[in-house]
C-alpha cells in the first residue's frame, strides 16, 4: 500500500501543520469517549495521527494511546506526547499492532485518504470485540471575519480541478462492510484561537497547496496573507467537529 499522492505532501509542511491545524478540546474527546463507552485508561489507537493534535487530547483525557503516522516529519512532533515506543510508523491499510489490542480507533481529518475497505479490515482486526471507530472531520467557521467571502473566492480560484480524493464516500464503505453497527453522527462546536499567522499556516498545510511548486505556493500564500491582514481577524472563531461513530459487533 502507498499513500495518496496528495497525502504525501504533508511531510513537506509539518511545521505549518503543527502551527495551523486546530487543537482538539476536552469537549470533543469527551463526546467520542461517551459515545463509544470508553472507560478511563482504555487502550486507544490514533490512526494517521499527524503531529498529534488529537493524540495529545486523548492522552490528556487519561487514555492509553498509541499513535500511528506514516510521515517521519509529523511523527517526530507527536512522539513526545505519547509513551516511549508508542509513536509508530504505519499505514491505515497495514497497522503495526496485534489483533484485538485496542478498545477504540480514532481518525482525525484523514479517513478520506485511506483505501476504505482495506483500512476498515485492519481497524476491525486491531479492535477488541465491541470496540469502536471514531472518525473526526473538522471545519473552521470563518464567517465572522470580514475577509471570509473574499478568501473563499480566492481559494476557489486557486484550487485545482483534482479533488482531495477519488472514489465512493468512506461512510458508504463503513455501512457496507461486514461486522459494523450503524454509523452515527455527533456534532460539536468549540472555540478556536486564531490569528492571521495561524490562518496562513493552516492554508499552507492544505494538501493541494502543499503540492504546489515552491514558487507557486509562496505566491498563493502571499495572496492569502495580504487578504487576511487587510481586515481584522477575531481572536477566537468557532470550529465545527463532526464525529462519525461505529462499533464492531460483538461475537
Amino acid at each position: 500500500m502507498t499513500l495518496h499522492p496528495l497525502a504525501e505532501q504533508f511531510a513537506n509542511v509539518a511545521d505549518a501543520y503543527e502551527r495551523g491545524r486546530p487543537e482538539h478540546t476536552p469537549a470533543v474527546v469527551g463526546a467520542l469517549a461517551a459515545e463509544l463507552g470508553l472507560p478511563p485508561g482504555a487502550p486507544v489507537l490514533d490512526l494517521a495521527a499527524g503531529t498529534g493534535k488529537l493524540t495529545r487530547a486523548l492522552v490528556a483525557a487519561g487514555f492509553d494511546v498509541t499513535a500511528v503516522e506514516p510521515h517521519a516529519a509529523l511523527r517526530d512532533r507527536l512522539a513526545p506526547f505519547v509513551a516511549e515506543g508508542r509513536a509508530l510508523e504505519g499505514l491505515a491499510e497495514a497497522i503495526p499492532l496485534a489483533d484485538g489490542c485496542v478498545r477504540a480507533v480514532t481518525v482525525a481529518d484523514a479517513f478520506h485518504w485511506f483505501d476504505a475497505s482495506a483500512a476498515l479490515a485492519e481497524i476491525a482486526r486491531v479492535l477488541e470485540p465491541g470496540g469502536g471507530l471514531a472518525v473526526l472531520v473538522t471545519w473552521p467557521d470563518w464567517s465572522g471575519a470580514p475577509w471570509a467571502e473574499d478568501l473563499g473566492r480566492l481559494m476557489s480560484d486557486l484550487r485545482p480541478e483534482h479533488p482531495q480524493f477519488d472514489g465512493p464516500r468512506w461512510q458508504d464503505a463503513v455501512q457496507e462492510a461486514e461486522g459494523w453497527g450503524p454509523l452515527r453522527e455527533v456534532r460539536v462546536i468549540v472555540p478556536q484561537d486564531h490569528s492571521p499567522e495561524r490562518l496562513v499556516a493552516y492554508m499552507a498545510s492544505v494538501s493541494w497547496i502543499a503540492a504546489m511548486g515552491e514558487q507557486e505556493r509562496e505566491q498563493a500564500l502571499t495572496r492569502i496573507a495580504a487578504l487576511v491582514e487587510v481586515g481584522e481577524t477575531p481572536a477566537q472563531m468557532p470550529m465545527g467537529v463532526v464525529i462519525w461513530l461505529a462499533q464492531r459487533s460483538s461475537p
